[in-house]
């Protein structure tokens, strides 16, 4: 800090520091608030390095960088400072939809050009941002004499650790994210051992490396998480653990095909390696420090657009009650135990009426449905996958027309599945046309799929390829006016700053693996840890909403580990601007009436003025607090992990003065997620800023509330 200010003596407001002011020039940064600094030099080989300090405790210890190219030297060695320029920005920008209306972007930024000292010698620049919840570094590898692209073999990006640290991790997989997060010390990753599921259809783990957003805690309670923002043109980042050193070091996503990691035209700006550093695990989820590395807006209005509640035909064919295909072959019991079903088709003409009614009925603007279009049969078991949907042809038993007409009456948007069976050359050439057929009836969202290994062979969901063609999606997406809710799709890096009609994405194991239950399904603490790992890189399309928690309708060996109360916090605890009421709609029926607890999927928000994370700890329980957009009202949602627990909340968040009426949804005394999930209790009473309450969470439990200003 002290070198910092040193600079504005020497320059005034000093923004560029040149070899003019001093022999060596100025090569660290701090954040605007002084507590994290970045230090730069070069080793004596002359190897870029850094480290990183908060409040002068070391944070990542020397560690170097270097990128290697396919038939070119590395950018490694034998470099010397040419300039090292500073500067300060203080700005703000509005969220079309999101967590909070309006995001602070303030930043200091290190620039360091580097060049080598070899005659016509490469340039090389290194550009770091620093803000008060961490930090954001890039490569820019300029224009080069008679070199227009390179062919990027490996980026050696290390993050040496300063610990032992515990960390929340999921294998470093090419293909899914949909593992499960282990919590161990850093020197217990063993990612290799980790293939925790055995109907994960595609999965490519080669390296001890883990996915990120990866988040851990060290001794002293400080909490540190690594990812990458602005992910362009160039591979998705796994990071390599080395357990005896507590070093990381980039491992990039890679191509068989292309022979190496990334094909880039020059210039070209990786994307930035991220480090979040927050000393409370709520910050974590507040901070908005990965949007802010992104580009602003560059699509402009997004208004085509609503945030909103849907349901669907979807989990019911999870459960095994109808299937995608009217050939009755593509249940996940089919999937998954080899069984062949009879017919017992979920998107019919009559089914999407009877889920567009209770929509309408009850403040639910969306409908998905799944398996309307013919080619269902031949989706997973079809050696050849390519040009098996065409996104516009319905089964016969699904009148398209009829059904959108009478969505139409009722006031119900329906959102476009395309599944494109993970054959992305097939996809990009039906997209104009199913694009157009979506508007042409009033769509203007899709969801979107990948299942299966991908088409070609030697591709990734996580490589370079796949990444262009996500890209892809959204940009003519965008000309159209839809917007996209990705699955099996690249880990979002704050793109959605850029192209907010990238609206969610799945990316994590998500409500069906319940369904599913060959391994028990999702923990009771998958989601208090999903808070802060997988949702730190953005809006998740996980489908909460399970009543009917034991299946015994229909697999009565599975259910959901966690309780009803737990369900209805997801819808503020998991942010998305759309949320799905997944379950069937006869299970949110009670004695012939809409079960009273639906009230607060129908009364909850999906687009906020303002997030705040009132108690957290990672992986057992987290409690947020959110401000309707428009409304003035306020969601409250709290989760816990296996363990039942006492939590005390605080409602000085709320405007002084105003009173607001509080319905709370929560445990009853005996709740608990394996021996009584859906045992419930509601309350009502006024609150406003000097509130306290206690609330008792049940093991797997949870509380939503409600908040109506009077």
């Amino acid at each position: 800090m002290k070198q910092y200010f040193q600079l504005f003596l020497c320059f005034g407001i000093v923004l560029s520091v040149l070899s003019s002011c001093s022999e060596k020039p100025q090569t660290s940064v701090s954040s605007p608030d002084g507590a994290i600094e970045i230090r730069f030099d070069l080793s004596e080989t002359g190897q870029p390095m850094y480290m990183v300090t908060h409040n002068g405790k070391t944070v990542i210890d020397t560690s170097y960088l270097s990128i290697d190219f396919k038939d070119l030297p590395s950018l490694k060695d034998g470099f010397e400072i040419l300039t090292a320029d500073l500067k300060t920005i203080e700005s703000s920008w509005e969220m079309p939809w999101g967590e909070q209306a309006v995001v602070e972007n303030n930043y200091n930024e290190l620039t360091i050009n580097l060049q080598e000292t070899i005659e016509n010698g490469r340039k090389l620049t290194i550009r770091y941002r620093v803000y008060d919840d961490g930090l954001g570094f890039r490569y820019e590898i300029p224009s080069a004499e008679g070199v227009s692209e390179v062919l990027i073999t490996d980026e050696n990006t290390q993050f040496n650790l300063s610990g032992d640290h515990r960390v929340w991790w999921q294998p470093g997989d090419w293909d899914i994210y949909e593992h499960l997060y282990n919590e161990t010390l850093f020197s217990e990753i063993d990612a290799l051992s980790k293939l925790d599921h055995p109907n994960l259809i595609a999965t490519h783990i080669p390296e001890n490396a883990v996915n990120t957003p990866v988040t851990m805690k060290t001794d002293e309670g400080l909490y540190l998480s690594f990812h990458e923002a602005d992910l362009t043109d160039y591979a998705g980042i796994t990071l390599k653990v080395n357990p005896e050193t507590f070093e990381m070091e980039s491992e990039l996503v890679g191509s068989e095909r292309l022979g190496g990691k990334a094909k880039v035209k020059l210039p070209f700006n990786t994307p930035w390696r991220t480090i979040q550093i927050e000393e409370d695990a709520g910050d974590l989820i507040e901070s908005k420090m990965i949007l802010n590395l992104n580009e602003p807006n560059a699509i402009g209005d997004v208004s085509y657009f609503t945030p909103m509640k849907y349901v669907g035909i979807w989990w019911e064919m999870h459960l095994g009650k109808s299937t995608w295909d009217m050939e009755g072959s593509q249940d996940m019991n089919t999937f998954i135990e080899g069984q062949q079903g009879s017919s017992r088709h979920g998107a019919t003409t009559a089914n999407a009426k009877r889920y567009i009614d209770f929509a309408a009925a009850n403040n639910i603007k969306g409908l998905l449905v799944e398996g309307w279009n013919t080619g269902w049969d031949q989706w997973i078991n079809s050696e050849d996958r390519e040009g098996v949907f065409d996104f516009m042809t319905p089964y016969p038993d699904y009148n398209f027309k009829e059904v959108m007409a009478y969505a139409k009456e009722k006031g119900v948007e329906v959102i476009m599945h395309h599944e494109t069976s993970a054959a992305p050359r097939t996809y990009e050439k039906q997209m104009n046309e199913a694009y157009d057929f979506m508007k042409s009836n009033g769509m203007n969202s899709v969801k979107t799929g990948y299942v299966g290994k991908i088409i070609p062979e030697g591709e990734y969901h996580h490589g370079q390829w796949m990444v262009n063609h996500y890209q892809k999606v959204l940009t003519e997406a965008a000309a159209k006016k839809i917007a996209i809710n990705a699955h099996e799709p690249i880990m979002a890096t704050g793109k959605r700053r850029t192209y907010p009609n990238a609206i969610a994405r799945e990316g994590l194991r998500g409500q069906e693996f319940n369904a599913w239950a060959t391994d028990g399904g999702n923990p009771p603490e998958h989601l208090s840890t999903i808070a802060f790992t997988r949702m730190l890189a953005g809006p998740i399309d996980f489908t909460p909403g399970v009543f009917n928690i034991k299946f015994d309708e229909f697999k009565p060996n599975n259910q959901v580990n966690t309780t009803l109360a737990h369900q209805l916090a997801l819808y503020v605890v998991i942010y998305s601007p759309i949320q799905m009421a997944c379950d069937l709609p006869e299970h949110y029926m009670k004695d012939g009436e809409i079960h009273p607890a639906f009230k607060f999927i129908s009364d909850v928000g999906v687009d906020w003025d303002m997030t705040k994370v009132l108690n957290a700890e990672i992986a057992d329980h987290v409690v947020i607090a959110r401000k309707e957009k428009g409304s003035g009202n306020w969601f409250l949602g709290g989760i816990t992990d296996e363990n039942a627990r006492d939590l005390k909340i605080n409602f000085d968040f709320l405007e002084e003065g105003d009173t607001f009426s509080a319905t709370i949804y929560k445990d009853a005394p005996d709740s608990h997620y394996n021996n009584n999930p859906e045992a419930y209790v509601i309350e009502n009473m006024d609150v406003n800023s000097n509130t306290e309450i206690d609330i008792k969470l049940a093991a797997g439990g949870g509380f939503a509330i409600s908040l109506h200003r009077k």
